[in-house]
């Protein structure tokens, strides 16, 4: 066979192997495009599921979805915790659901202040507040002092706990008088009200003297209405009201109802008769006492002889007879006194005051 003849039938081989290849590769990208759109139109049935490119049986379609939907989750959670919640907290019922009742207070042991101490949601300086809801109400507990280091010891064993069961938001402040003048009760608890102001927006104020403990915890140190009177029943008389002007002991009174009586009179030097003159301010300043009754109302009292310097004041009789006249001119707009120091203990605010003489 002549060349030329050979070529020509070479190309022509070659033409028809292109021709094949063509027709193949045609074919080929029409199923291709054909089974992409299938996909398509399958993939865009799923909600949800956008970024599936390929369809196979359930079980995959199941564990692709379900990833996904641990993916959408996941992002969601950590989103939701990138973002900062304060949870806000309800008030605190009237009665709290923490109370027990009846206690038993017993002076025969000596008593562990460490456990007490302990307690982390207690503040430098004796301050607590409950951390379930918020207080109806901030309580400064007003304590006169001199010389009874161990009755403060269980008032503070005691106490701390009695009052955060109440779910009280409340701080303990020891005023102590300096020197060795003559006790003045009354004196002493107008400091403490102003003392306790400087620290913070209390607007209630139970003062309360530290050989007194309460025997029911539902037997609550805040304050109502009306002027209140706390320690009800004392062992010392048998557990009965000595006489129905009682307000000595343990009384709460809020900011509104101590500034009314121009709280306490700052002239009674001595043991005995401040307590009636009070009474006699809330009378005359047209408020009277509420009580708990009497077996909610018991309490106990540390015995012990009483201290020197605080013998019986023989003014008071005369003192009690001119309230009226002294109650706009003696009490906590006419205080004086000089803190000599402050200390802030775990368990309460210790504030040595110099009130002078009598």
């Amino acid at each position: 066979m002549e060349p030329c003849a050979k070529f020509s039938l070479l190309q022509k081989a070659c033409g028809l192997v292109v021709v094949l290849c063509v027709l193949h590769l045609s074919v080929m990208l029409f199923f291709y495009l054909r089974n992409t759109g299938e996909e398509s139109e399958h993939a865009h049935h799923w909600p949800g599921n956008g970024t599936l490119s390929t369809i196979g049986n359930g079980s995959s379609t199941s564990t692709s979805t379900s990833t996904s939907t641990t993916t959408s989750t996941t992002t969601s959670t950590s989103t939701s915790a990138a973002i900062p919640t304060t949870k806000v907290l309800e008030k605190c019922p009237d009665t709290s659901p923490l109370l027990v009742g009846p206690i038993n207070v017993d002076f025969s042991q000596a008593v562990n202040l460490d456990e007490i101490r302990q307690n982390p949601n207690i503040s430098v300086g004796g301050r607590y507040k409950p951390q379930e809801c918020v207080s109806v109400q901030k309580v400064a507990l007003i304590l006169p002092f001199r010389n009874r280091d161990e009755h403060l010891k269980h008032w503070l064993y005691y106490l701390h706990p009695f009052l955060q069961r109440q779910q009280l938001d409340y701080g303990v402040y020891v005023i102590e008088q300096d020197g060795e003048d003559t006790f003045n009760r009354a004196k002493l608890l107008n400091v403490g009200y102003a003392e306790a102001l400087k620290e913070y927006d209390y607007d209630c104020f139970v003062f309360s003297d530290v050989d007194l403990f309460p025997l029911d915890d539902r037997n609550t140190y805040r304050c109502f209405d009306q002027p209140r009177h706390l320690s009800v029943s004392i062992d010392k008389f048998g557990f009965r009201l000595p006489y129905d002007q009682s307000f000595g002991g343990v009384s709460a009174m809020s900011k509104e109802q101590y500034l009314k009586i121009n709280g306490f009179p700052n002239n009674y030097w001595g043991w005995g008769g401040e307590d009636d003159d009070i009474y006699n301010r809330l009378t005359f300043r047209g408020m009277s006492v509420s009580r708990p009754d009497a077996i909610v109302g018991r309490c106990k009292m540390i015995r012990h002889s009483r201290d020197e310097k605080n013998e019986p004041n023989p003014q008071r009789f005369d003192r009690i007879a001119h309230t009226r006249q002294t109650i706009d001119t003696d009490g906590i707009n006419s205080l004086t006194y000089r803190v000599v120091k402050t200390d802030k203990d775990k368990l309460f605010t210790k504030i040595t005051v110099d009130i002078g003489k009598p």
